[in-house]
């Protein structure tokens, strides 16, 4: 971590108390001022209260304190946003009805001073959607709104942060975890003993120490993610003397994360993993969320476990290592992710933006956005399944040996957009994934057996397949029902040339 450790956030997000001995610039500010906040904005006007707060702020950043929480309107001065790349931001992040009920609560208690900004809630809407992008321009830690002690649990994973990393702070029913994304992660794991999971491929280009045993390496594809390479990893953990206090860190793809991350929540009924993702669809999309599971020769996934990691290590310079083949696959997990963002994900992606830093970020952000809301998929969390239905029944039908996962998934997007009616964006988005070097006709495969092997779908309810259909980038929508004969007609025309 470098400099100072800045709080920024909207009013109510509580900077000023998320630690002991915070240095609050408000506070600073109303000392030199003589008066409090609200009777400067009052005589003053907000232009020369936001003149002196930028001098407060910029010596209070100059001063070398250790943890400095600023004003929810500081961001707004250019000079201070110059300032803070000299420093740690952590951006406390509360939804506008949540800072909302927190303001009006803490004034009618009398626990907060009068907010002049805070009087209308129209305004203060207004407002807080203006501040939005300042304080992600300038965060380099993501943390949700959250319970007082959220920052102080954080507090480790951000002295940890390295230069040119940013970390995202993940919550869920399930637990709450680092997520770091950049070049250079940290090697961060708890405590006791590493157990290491890799396979053939990656071991070779990014080795790692295993304590107390060498790594255990799997077979590289998703036709070895059987329950047959699962007992063979937990007898390999077994005889390695892994305790309840030790975790398994999964060095891989998906296949490598979903194997081991399913081993690690069954042995022993439960011990840490540390996900350290090495390819696209890893980093953006399967590393997260604490989905694991291996598959059955009838359907993928179709066993498996919630098990949120204990921390996600992703450095994208290890994409660099990447075959072209296999970095494209991943390309499609990140179209599906910025289909059901929308805004400027969706615009950066739809104008074709490289795979870098900001990408892997914002769909990590993304992804574990949803499952904070929802962990098991109850709800929202089926929204991540746009283009699986299909995906998925495409690499059952062929054995998990004729397609990449994302390329699969890439034919789903194009079948479930059809499905959708929305012709253009499907037009879009195939010549999007032509453009990476991604199929968009499907072949080696037989589209009744497809449409047969959705009926072995996890999300299928009576007579029908519960699809996930976007109308629009932003506007995706789960649990539409589609069948069996619309379906096959649009598998059908996914075959034809």
């Amino acid at each position: 971590m470098g400099g100072t450790l800045v709080l920024v956030g909207f009013m109510g997000a509580g900077k000023s108390s998320a630690l002991p001995g915070v240095l609050d610039t408000d506070a600073l500010l109303e000392r030199e001022l003589g008066t409090s906040i609200a009777e400067f904005f009052a005589q003053h006007g907000e232009s020369e209260f936001r003149r002196r707060e930028e001098e407060v702020v910029l010596r209070a950043l100059a001063g070398g304190g250790d943890v400095v929480a600023l004003g929810g309107g500081s961001v707004t001065s250019v000079r201070v946003r110059e300032a803070l790349a000299e420093h740690t931001v952590a951006w406390l992040d509360v939804g506008a009805d949540e800072a909302w009920r927190r303001v009006q609560t803490g004034m009618a208690e009398e626990a907060f001073a009068p907010r002049p900004l805070a009087t209308d809630r129209g305004a203060f809407d207004a407002r807080h959607a203006e501040r939005q992008p300042l304080y992600e321009s300038v965060a380099d830690a993501f943390l949700p709104e959250g319970d007082p002690g959220l920052v102080a649990r954080a507090l480790p994973a951000l002295r940890a942060l390295p230069a040119g990393c940013k970390l995202v702070w993940a919550r869920s029913a399930g637990g709450e975890y680092p997520v770091f994304v950049g070049r250079g992660a940290p090697d961060w794991s708890p405590s006791g003993r590493a157990f290491v999971v890799t396979d053939e491929h990656v071991a070779r280009l990014h080795p790692r120490e295993s304590d107390p045993h060498p790594p255990h390496v799997l077979a590289a594809g998703e036709e070895h993610k059987t329950l047959g390479a699962a007992e063979a990893l937990w007898r390999a953990m077994a005889q390695a003397g892994l305790a309840r206090d030790d975790h398994v860190v999964a060095v891989g793809g998906g296949v490598v994360g979903d194997l081991a991350g399913f081993c690690a929540a069954t042995y022993q009924r439960g011990i840490a993993i540390v996900q350290v993702p090495t390819t696209v669809v890893a980093q953006v999309d399967s590393a997260y969320g604490g989905k694991t599971g291996v598959d059955l020769p009838e359907a993928k996934n179709y066993v498996g476990a919630y098990h949120q990691p204990a921390a996600v290590l992703a450095d994208v310079a290890t994409l660099d290592t990447l075959p072209r083949e296999e970095r494209a696959a991943g390309y499609a997990e990140v179209v599906k992710t910025a289909l059901i963002a929308g805004g400027s994900l969706w615009e950066r992606v739809a104008g074709g933006a490289a795979v870098d830093e900001r990408i892997v970020l914002d769909c990590a952000r993304t992804k574990l956005a949803i499952v904070a809301a929802d962990e098991r998929d109850g709800g929202a969390r089926q929204l991540l399944n746009l283009g699986h239905t299909v995906g998925h029944a495409i690499e059952t039908a062929t054995a998990y040996r004729r397609y990449r996962h994302g390329e699969a998934v890439g034919l789903g997007l194009l079948a479930a957009l059809r499905l959708s009616g929305a012709n253009d964006l499907r037009a879009q988005v195939a010549g999007l994934l032509r453009s990476a070097g991604l199929p968009t006709v499907l072949e080696g495969a037989d589209p009744a057996a497809v449409t047969a092997a959705t009926g072995r779908d996890k999300k299928r309810r009576g007579g029908a397949v519960a699809f996930v259909l976007a109308a629009a980038p932003g506007d995706v929508r789960f649990g539409q029902p589609v069948g069996d004969d619309d379906l096959l007609a649009v598998v059908e025309e996914l075959t034809a040339r």
